[in-house]
């Protein structure tokens, strides 16, 4: 991992984060709850160059997880978007192999959450899907 690619380091307790989701609220909580240092949309990685070189297209995943050194893009239900972020963990891959980085589905996060107990009110059965 190039130390170059994360900045900002701030503990959890320390900072008030703007979620772009629920879902990632909700990963958030799971970290938490398992004190997994975490930060939250720390980089971003260029996809693709106009001819000008120019960035046209990036990817900043969702979270950072320092140890075990793994980006996390957390996703909705909306078939849409998790097609597109598939699509550009695969660009990912191919321009960056020396990162990590994996998708955790919304269905795998509500489940942790319930399993454990932290879904919380009305969470437990509730997929919420919202387009950003």
């Amino acid at each position: 991992m190039r130390s170059d690619l994360v900045r900002n380091s701030t503990p959890a307790s320390s900072r008030i984060v703007r979620f772009a989701h629920e879902s990632e609220q909700r990963f958030a909580r799971i970290l938490d709850f398992y004190g997994v240092e975490w930060e939250y949309e720390p980089v971003e990685f260029v996809l693709d160059w106009g001819t000008d070189l120019r960035p046209v297209a990036a990817f900043r995943p969702d979270f950072w997880l320092p140890r075990p050194g793994l980006f996390v893009e957390v996703t909705t239900l909306n078939q849409r978007l998790v097609t597109k972020k598939n699509g550009k963990v695969r660009r990912m891959a191919e321009l960056y192999p020396e990162v990590r980085v994996t998708l955790l589905y919304q269905r795998d996060t509500l489940a942790l959450l319930a399993r454990y107990g932290l879904a919380g009110e009305g969470t437990e059965q509730r997929a919420v899907a919202r387009s950003a």
